[in-house]
């Protein structure tokens, strides 16, 4: 409905009331502080980012540890959504700021915890990875780094290829005579790879391994003093002492959890700090004063001008700049929640139209009329009517979201029961299969009339509501050539389209073209239809000649017009984009209907009821969730590129009032 009008405060005071002025503005929270260039006033600024970076790497610590205090929080306290922040006093956040230090070496403990669980775990993946490493070598009964005896050499190792143990005993004895003084042995067989061990006489042994190296024999590359079977003993001992310290850290972090309400606290607490030497760092100083200068909302400017001077003898400046100004806007309870459809898009300037209200007029009902069936919409509408209720204090964003599709879901059940629209057609098919009633009774009839029944009646009122929509967006560009007392730009610009568009859509009514197409006559007296071409011909000479009226030279002025005039095309283009109201209404009452098929396939039994309500719930969430996306995205197009593209520029910066930085907390002010 509209902006609400700032004012720029300059802010002087000495800089022992520094702390306490930035402290008092981030608590309050209406003013939004400028970053100004040092090189505009002789001050300076402060290098703070090294406090802040380190107050947000605290917080962002304690953040880390209640994440993982979570994890071991037994008690059914923990909600399976988090919409709303803790509501806690002013003693208790005093409390936490004065034993932060305490809590953060709380904090430290848990990380440290947390710590000695990750090394155990990874000794853990180290020790098992050997044992898989050793695995195919337990059949052998000596230590792996075992070389040689007193008379004979071992070889240990493997072949790059699968053998037998009489393949393997001929490669290592070939060349050699009778008797053979060595032995052979297979100890693991997979994949292409055999490990041996191989022992030989110290007078064969050099023959030996050549033999066994000609055929891809590569010695064992890791070594053990330990027997192999021993030395995955020796492990998997080790494995069970580190799975007990990771219980004795997980025990010990458990006794944590109780300490989670004061971790959060903190960690709001150092991101406000941390937010607050952000600002710090942006404010002009010199040894003795500084200067802070940011936007506040025109009715609380006197008030906090007042205190500032009062209460920490400052000198405050007030001033009215609305080409630098930030964007807040407001609006009614309704309307208020279709702002981030808005803040989304664009925000408007300062002296144009905030178009909120209007916006949010057409984005319920374009929005019902798409889902379109009263069930869904009843589901919408309770569900967020619920959440809203169970969380008060939720985000802003959070909030308005959550309105706005509960008067969605409002819409949605209105026009389902206009277009007889429950579930699809649930109630008749329920009342057909499961209570005998005759198929030829339409048990729920429709309120206005059936879409499947007559989808070409839908479309023509799909086409006309467009039009209406196109003509709000038309006229609240009038409405700001009027605001700006530009008369000629309103009647050049606006009167004249309507009396062009009007005229044409009255030529085309009684033709016989419209007639097919909407098959329905219209048949205007004599009279009418003179008026109709009057309209059209008065709407476009003023627009051939009024368009380009900023260009002196008729000739090129007569030009523009004349190209405007071609941008009638985009208006047809606009108002054929309607029929997506037509086509996403149609294939949720379509789709509904397929799902309701489906479940009573197997009709009145007791294994049909029981796929009947399987089927029902299944594929109704699927359907509202797939179509209620849809939904959304096309209301959107259509505010986004029909209806603002008649009006409306964005460009505006939003309000970001300096402020605490709560993710957790909420403080109770007494």
């Amino acid at each position: 409905m509209a902006i609400v009008e700032m004012r720029k405060l300059s802010i002087y005071s000495t800089k022992k009331h520094r702390k306490s002025i930035l402290e008092f503005l981030q608590d309050i929270e209406a003013m939004e502080i400028d970053a100004l260039d040092s090189g505009d006033i002789p001050f300076e600024k402060m290098d703070t980012a090294g406090e802040r970076i380190r107050f947000q790497k605290i917080a962002d610590e304690f953040d880390h540890v209640i994440e993982l205090l979570g994890q071991y929080d037994t008690e059914k306290r923990k909600a399976l959504i988090n919409l709303e922040n803790t509501l806690i006093s002013r003693d208790e956040y005093k409390e936490i700021e004065k034993n932060r230090r305490k809590y953060y070496s709380k904090a430290k403990d848990v990380l440290e915890l947390e710590k000695k669980i990750f090394e155990s775990k990874a000794t853990i993946t180290r020790k098992e990875n050997k044992i898989a490493t050793l695995s195919p070598w337990s059949k052998l009964d000596i230590p792996l780094n075992s070389e040689k005896t007193k008379c004979t050499r071992i070889f240990i190792g493997t072949f790059p290829e699968s053998l037998t143990e009489e393949q393997l005993y001929a490669i290592a004895t070939k060349g050699l005579e009778e008797p053979i003084p060595v032995t052979a042995e297979i100890l693991y067989n997979e994949n292409q790879i055999t490990n041996v061990c191989v022992i030989a006489t110290n007078r064969v042994a050099d023959q030996v391994e050549e033999n066994m190296r000609s055929c891809g024999y590569s010695k064992l590359p890791f070594l053990s003093h330990r027997v192999p079977i021993k030395a995955m003993e020796k492990r998997k001992n080790d494995i069970v002492i580190e799975e007990k310290a990771i219980a004795d850290a997980e025990e010990q972090l458990a006794t944590f959890v109780e300490y989670i309400p004061k971790f959060k606290i903190a960690a709001d607490y150092f991101r406000t700090r941390s937010e607050k030497y952000r600002v710090l760092g942006t404010i002009p100083q010199s040894d003795n004063v500084f200067f802070i200068q940011g936007w506040v909302e025109k009715k609380q400017a006197e008030g906090i001008a007042k205190t500032l001077e009062e209460k920490f003898d400052a000198v405050v400046e007030i001033e009215q700049d609305d080409e630098n100004a930030p964007i807040k806007l407001k609006n009614n309870h309704f309307s208020e929640s279709s702002e981030g459809v808005l803040e989304s898009y664009g925000l408007p300037t300062h002296g144009r139209v905030d178009p909120t209200f209007v916006m949010s007029l057409f984005y319920v009902f374009f929005f019902g009329m798409m889902l379109s069936d009263a069930g869904y919409g009843i589901i919408m509408a309770i569900g967020c009517a619920v959440v809203l209720l169970k969380f008060p204090r939720m985000a802003s964003g959070t909030n308005k979201m959550l309105r706005l599709f509960f008067w969605c879901g409002i819409s949605t059940a209105f026009w389902g029961f206009m277009f007889g629209g429950f579930f699809g057609d649930a109630i008749d098919v329920v009342a057909h299969t499961f209570f005998g009633v005759p198929e030829t009774t339409a048990v729920l009839k429709p309120l206005w009339f059936a879409p499947l029944d007559n989808p070409m009646r839908l479309l023509i009122w799909c086409m006309l509501f467009g039009i209406i929509h196109l003509y709000a967006g038309l006229g609240m560009k009038g409405y700001e050539y009027l605001k700006n007392k530009d008369i000629v730009g309103c009647i050049s610009d606006v009167i004249a389209w309507y009396l062009f568009l009007t005229g044409l859509i009255f030529m085309l009514l009684p033709t016989q073209i419209f007639a097919s197409i909407a098959q329905m006559t219209f048949n205007f007296p004599g009279w009418f239809n003179t008026l109709a071409k009057v309209m059209t011909i008065v709407g476009m000479v003023t627009i051939i000649l009024m368009s380009g009226r900023a260009n002196k030279n008729w000739g090129l002025r007569i030009a523009l017009g004349a190209y405007d005039i071609y941008g009638v095309t985009g208006w047809l283009s606009d108002v054929l984009s309607y029929s997506r109201l037509l086509a996403l209404g149609l294939a949720t009452g379509v789709i509904a209907s397929v799902i309701n098929s489906m479940a009573t396939m197997q009709g009145n039994t007791p294994l049909g009821v029981v796929i009947f309500i399987l089927v029902f719930v299944l594929g109704h969430t699927l359907n509202i969730a797939i179509n209620l996306l849809g939904a959304y995205v096309h209301t959107n197009r259509l505010q986004y590129v029909e209806f603002f593209g008649k009006f409306y520029d964005a460009g505006g910066e939003p309000f970001r009032p300096f402020k605490t930085n709560n993710k957790y907390i909420e403080i109770k002010e007494d």
